[in-house]
Protein backbone atom coordinates (compact mmCIF):
# COMPACT_ATOMS: atom_id res chain seq x y z
CA UNK A 1 0.00 0.00 0.00
CA UNK A 2 1.30 3.42 -0.93
CA UNK A 3 2.15 5.51 2.09
CA UNK A 4 0.29 8.57 0.80
CA UNK A 5 -2.82 6.40 0.41
CA UNK A 6 -2.95 6.08 4.20
CA UNK A 7 -3.38 9.87 4.30
CA UNK A 8 -5.75 10.30 1.36
CA UNK A 9 -8.16 7.44 2.13
CA UNK A 10 -9.21 8.66 5.64
CA UNK A 11 -9.46 12.22 4.33
CA UNK A 12 -11.72 11.10 1.49
CA UNK A 13 -13.83 9.12 3.98
CA UNK A 14 -14.29 12.21 6.19
CA UNK A 15 -15.35 14.38 3.25
CA UNK A 16 -17.69 11.75 1.83
CA UNK A 17 -19.28 11.18 5.25
CA UNK A 18 -19.83 14.94 5.65
CA UNK A 19 -21.41 15.12 2.19
CA UNK A 20 -23.64 12.12 2.88
CA UNK A 21 -24.86 13.55 6.21
CA UNK A 22 -25.43 16.97 4.64
CA UNK A 23 -27.44 15.37 1.85
CA UNK A 24 -29.85 13.89 4.39
CA UNK A 25 -30.44 17.08 6.38
CA UNK A 26 -33.39 18.39 4.29
CA UNK A 27 -35.29 15.14 4.89
CA UNK A 28 -35.26 15.59 8.67
CA UNK A 29 -38.63 16.84 9.87
CA UNK A 30 -37.76 17.51 13.53
CA UNK A 31 -35.77 20.55 14.65
CA UNK A 32 -33.76 18.64 17.26
CA UNK A 33 -32.67 16.00 14.72
CA UNK A 34 -31.74 18.74 12.24
CA UNK A 35 -29.65 20.52 14.88
CA UNK A 36 -27.86 17.29 15.81
CA UNK A 37 -27.17 16.42 12.16
CA UNK A 38 -25.90 19.94 11.46
CA UNK A 39 -23.50 19.55 14.42
CA UNK A 40 -22.12 16.32 12.96
CA UNK A 41 -21.77 17.91 9.52
CA UNK A 42 -19.95 20.89 11.02
CA UNK A 43 -17.58 18.64 12.99
CA UNK A 44 -16.74 16.48 9.97
CA UNK A 45 -16.37 19.55 7.77
CA UNK A 46 -13.92 21.24 10.12
CA UNK A 47 -12.01 17.94 10.46
CA UNK A 48 -11.82 17.60 6.68
CA UNK A 49 -10.70 21.20 6.24
CA UNK A 50 -8.04 20.83 8.93
CA UNK A 51 -6.73 17.60 7.42
CA UNK A 52 -6.70 19.03 3.90
CA UNK A 53 -4.83 22.15 4.95
CA UNK A 54 -2.33 20.08 6.98
CA UNK A 55 -1.59 17.79 4.00
CA UNK A 56 -1.23 20.72 1.60
CA UNK A 57 1.10 22.59 3.97
CA UNK A 58 3.18 19.45 4.54
CA UNK A 59 3.44 18.94 0.79
CA UNK A 60 4.52 22.53 0.18
CA UNK A 61 7.12 22.48 2.95
CA UNK A 62 8.78 19.22 1.84
CA UNK A 63 11.17 18.86 -1.07
CA UNK A 64 11.36 16.03 -3.57
CA UNK A 65 8.95 13.18 -4.29
CA UNK A 66 8.08 12.41 -0.68
CA UNK A 67 4.78 10.80 0.38
CA UNK A 68 3.66 14.23 1.62
CA UNK A 69 4.24 15.66 -1.87
CA UNK A 70 2.27 12.84 -3.49
CA UNK A 71 -0.58 13.27 -1.00
CA UNK A 72 -0.65 17.04 -1.61
CA UNK A 73 -0.67 16.43 -5.38
CA UNK A 74 -3.64 14.12 -4.90
CA UNK A 75 -5.50 16.96 -3.20
CA UNK A 76 -4.87 19.45 -6.01
CA UNK A 77 -8.25 18.76 -7.61
CA UNK A 78 -10.04 19.02 -4.25
CA UNK A 79 -8.53 22.39 -3.31
CA UNK A 80 -11.17 24.50 -5.10
CA UNK A 81 -14.28 22.80 -3.64
CA UNK A 82 -12.56 22.73 -0.23
CA UNK A 83 -12.11 26.50 -0.51
CA UNK A 84 -15.82 26.84 -1.32
CA UNK A 85 -16.57 24.77 1.79
CA UNK A 86 -14.42 27.06 3.93
CA UNK A 87 -15.96 30.25 2.51
CA UNK A 88 -19.63 29.28 2.11
CA UNK A 89 -20.59 25.95 3.65
CA UNK A 90 -19.18 26.36 7.15
CA UNK A 91 -21.03 29.64 7.67
CA UNK A 92 -24.30 28.23 6.33
CA UNK A 93 -24.12 25.08 8.48
CA UNK A 94 -23.39 27.13 11.60
CA UNK A 95 -26.39 29.36 10.91
CA UNK A 96 -28.53 26.33 10.20
CA UNK A 97 -27.49 24.71 13.48
CA UNK A 98 -28.23 27.90 15.41
CA UNK A 99 -31.61 28.28 13.69
CA UNK A 100 -32.58 24.69 14.43
CA UNK A 101 -31.44 25.19 18.02
CA UNK A 102 -34.00 27.97 18.43
CA UNK A 103 -36.77 25.45 17.66
CA UNK A 104 -35.25 22.41 19.37
CA UNK A 105 -36.32 23.14 22.96
CA UNK A 106 -39.20 20.69 22.73
CA UNK A 107 -38.34 17.20 21.44
CA UNK A 108 -41.16 16.94 18.90
CA UNK A 109 -40.96 20.43 17.39
CA UNK A 110 -41.21 20.16 13.61
CA UNK A 111 -38.45 21.71 11.54
CA UNK A 112 -39.83 24.68 9.58
CA UNK A 113 -39.75 24.44 5.81
CA UNK A 114 -37.47 27.48 5.75
CA UNK A 115 -34.81 25.64 7.76
CA UNK A 116 -35.16 22.56 5.58
CA UNK A 117 -34.82 24.77 2.49
CA UNK A 118 -31.66 26.28 3.99
CA UNK A 119 -30.33 22.75 4.60
CA UNK A 120 -31.06 21.89 0.96
CA UNK A 121 -29.20 24.91 -0.42
CA UNK A 122 -26.64 23.81 -3.04
CA UNK A 123 -23.83 25.61 -1.20
CA UNK A 124 -24.33 23.34 1.82
CA UNK A 125 -24.12 19.83 0.40
CA UNK A 126 -22.62 20.28 -3.06
CA UNK A 127 -19.14 21.58 -2.08
CA UNK A 128 -18.80 18.83 0.54
CA UNK A 129 -19.71 16.13 -1.95
CA UNK A 130 -17.48 17.61 -4.65
CA UNK A 131 -14.50 17.70 -2.30
CA UNK A 132 -14.96 14.03 -1.40
CA UNK A 133 -15.42 13.04 -5.04
CA UNK A 134 -12.37 15.07 -6.10
CA UNK A 135 -10.13 13.07 -3.74
CA UNK A 136 -11.38 9.69 -5.00
CA UNK A 137 -9.32 9.61 -8.25
CA UNK A 138 -6.11 10.10 -6.27
CA UNK A 139 -7.16 7.36 -3.83
CA UNK A 140 -8.00 4.95 -6.65
CA UNK A 141 -4.80 5.76 -8.57
CA UNK A 142 -2.70 5.25 -5.43
CA UNK A 143 -4.45 2.00 -4.55
CA UNK A 144 -4.29 0.41 -8.02
CA UNK A 145 -1.79 2.29 -10.20
CA UNK A 146 -1.46 -0.54 -12.75
CA UNK A 147 -5.21 -0.86 -13.36
CA UNK A 148 -5.92 2.81 -13.97
CA UNK A 149 -3.49 4.05 -16.59
CA UNK A 150 -3.42 7.30 -18.55
CA UNK A 151 -6.02 6.02 -21.05
CA UNK A 152 -8.70 6.07 -18.36
CA UNK A 153 -8.25 9.76 -17.54
CA UNK A 154 -10.48 11.17 -20.31
CA UNK A 155 -13.53 8.95 -19.69
CA UNK A 156 -13.12 9.39 -15.93
CA UNK A 157 -13.20 13.19 -16.29
CA UNK A 158 -16.30 12.98 -18.51
CA UNK A 159 -18.14 10.70 -16.09
CA UNK A 160 -17.08 12.89 -13.16
CA UNK A 161 -18.31 16.07 -14.87
CA UNK A 162 -21.68 14.46 -15.67
CA UNK A 163 -21.97 13.25 -12.08
CA UNK A 164 -21.19 16.70 -10.70
CA UNK A 165 -23.79 18.27 -13.01
CA UNK A 166 -26.42 15.74 -11.91
CA UNK A 167 -25.66 16.35 -8.22
CA UNK A 168 -25.85 20.12 -8.72
CA UNK A 169 -29.20 19.94 -10.54
CA UNK A 170 -30.61 17.66 -7.83
CA UNK A 171 -29.56 20.07 -5.06
CA UNK A 172 -31.00 23.07 -6.94
CA UNK A 173 -34.36 21.37 -7.58
CA UNK A 174 -34.72 20.19 -3.98
CA UNK A 175 -33.83 23.63 -2.60
CA UNK A 176 -36.31 25.29 -4.95
CA UNK A 177 -39.12 22.90 -3.98
CA UNK A 178 -38.55 23.42 -0.23
CA UNK A 179 -38.17 27.19 -0.63
CA UNK A 180 -41.50 27.36 -2.49
CA UNK A 181 -43.16 25.34 0.26
CA UNK A 182 -41.73 27.71 2.89
CA UNK A 183 -43.01 30.75 0.99
CA UNK A 184 -46.57 29.48 0.61
CA UNK A 185 -48.98 31.53 2.74
CA UNK A 186 -50.77 29.59 5.42
CA UNK A 187 -54.55 29.62 5.30
CA UNK A 188 -56.08 31.93 7.86
CA UNK A 189 -57.86 30.25 10.74
CA UNK A 190 -61.62 30.94 11.16
CA UNK A 191 -60.94 32.73 14.48
CA UNK A 192 -58.49 35.12 12.84
CA UNK A 193 -61.03 35.99 10.16
CA UNK A 194 -63.55 37.17 12.73
CA UNK A 195 -67.29 36.41 13.00
CA UNK A 196 -69.28 35.84 9.85
CA UNK A 197 -72.07 38.33 9.14
CA UNK A 198 -75.13 36.88 7.45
Amino acid sequence: MESHLTVLAPLAAVWLAAGWLADGMPRLDRARALRRRAGWVLTLTLTGLGGTVAVLVAGLSSAGATPADRAAAGLALAATPALAVAVCTVRRVRRLRAGAGAFAAAPGTPAPHGLRAAAAHPLVGLPLQLTGLAILPAVVAAGAPDVFGPGVTGPAITVGALGVAAIGVRHALRHSRLAERAAQPRPASPRAAGPLHV
